[in-house]
């Protein structure tokens, strides 16, 4: 009898140790894909993270905070106490962040996706090379001033590691710099070299009103303005609603970041020069695969610094039809 309870003993506490796994739905895995914010951007990659929890049988949840830092650091403190066996997230504040995302990593898996955050213990961090990413950006203004000009930057965060590699990527391109991925610019003074003059990087902090005002604030204090290049994906549409409203559209070269329809019709209509495009859909299937793979202790892929790289690509007018035609498939349009 005495060994009968112990081993109903085991059992139990056995069963009650998951592994993480979530016990209200049946032992199933559950992850999280966490963002940085609210956007459409994040909608594609919303669609990857349901169908990869669809193919793999697994519950995920897609988590968008509103108000930055605060509220994302909330949600993942939530998601520690519901047990979820891992999570994938976009840091807002990276640097600061760290020691969180530490803790967040001693008690479920912990990887990062779109941005990441390299001294912490995450797993693995999915996206693309930020810096390269803002040198094809780089390149694109070069296209659009081939004489050279005067260039604003326009992004939401510096606190973010992606836009900070994103613009120091622009700016080394546009000065014809070496590659270096280390370097940095404070932002505030104006960068001149033979060709390009960086007047500034101008940030609003998700803010899409706050935005469009620093697009129209560049165009009057510079009305010779000659690029805005803009780094997050509402940047490119606010700047092209200022300059529709200033009477500048094709005037002002726009050079945009990401698939919002606004910049992609841009491009078709001539008003954007092009676009750096990362893959979303893939950034949230993938998070979903690699989750699941640390969890079942397979290979997820990735390379020994535990990156897994997802190319960025210029879309221009030669090729905006075909990849929006893929992009409305994926949203099932």
């Amino acid at each position: 009898m005495f060994r009968l309870i112990l081993l109903l003993t085991s059992v139990l506490i056995l069963t009650g140790c998951g592994g993480g796994n979530n016990s209200a739905d049946g032992g199933k895995a559950s992850y999280a894909f966490v963002t940085n914010g609210v956007d459409p951007f994040w909608t594609l990659a919303e669609s990857g993270v349901k169908a990869a929890a669809a193919d793999l049988q697994v519950k995920a949840d897609v988590l968008m905070p509103a108000a930055g830092a605060v509220e994302q650091k909330s949600m993942l403190e939530d998601l520690m106490t519901r047990g979820t066996t891992g999570i994938a997230v976009s840091p807002i504040d990276a640097a600061n962040q760290t020691d969180f995302l530490n803790q967040v990593a001693e008690q479920t898996i912990l990887i990062t996706q779109d941005s990441d955050a390299p001294d912490s213990s995450r797993r693995v961090y999915i996206g693309m090379d930020n810096y390269d990413a803002g040198r094809e950006c780089g390149a694109l203004v070069k296209e659009a001033l081939p004489e050279g000009g005067t260039v604003m930057i326009l992004v939401g965060r510096m606190e973010q590691d992606n836009a900070r590699r994103r613009r120091q990527g622009v700016i080394d391109e546009l000065m014809d710099r070496s590659h270096d991925n280390t370097r940095f610019d404070p932002p505030g003074a104006v960068i001149k070299g033979e060709k390009y003059t960086i007047l500034g990087t101008l940030t609003d902090q998700f803010d899409r009103a706050k935005a469009k005002a620093n697009a129209e604030d560049t165009l009057a204090r510079n009305p010779d303005i000659g690029a805005m290049v803009g780094l997050f994906a509402y940047n490119p549409p606010l700047i092209l609603e200022a300059l529709e409203q200033a009477g500048k559209l094709k005037e002002v070269k726009v050079i945009g970041f990401d698939e919002a329809e606004r910049t992609l019709q841009g491009i078709i209509d001539g008003d954007v020069q092009g676009t750096v495009v990362q893959n979303p859909y893939m950034y949230g299937y993938k998070s979903i695969e690699v989750l699941n793979a640390l969890h079942n202790g397979t290979d997820t892929g990735a390379d020994a610094d535990g990156f897994i790289n997802i190319s960025a690509r210029q879309i221009k007018k030669d090729n905006v039809e075909e990849f929006w035609a893929d992009l409305k498939k994926k949203l099932g349009k």
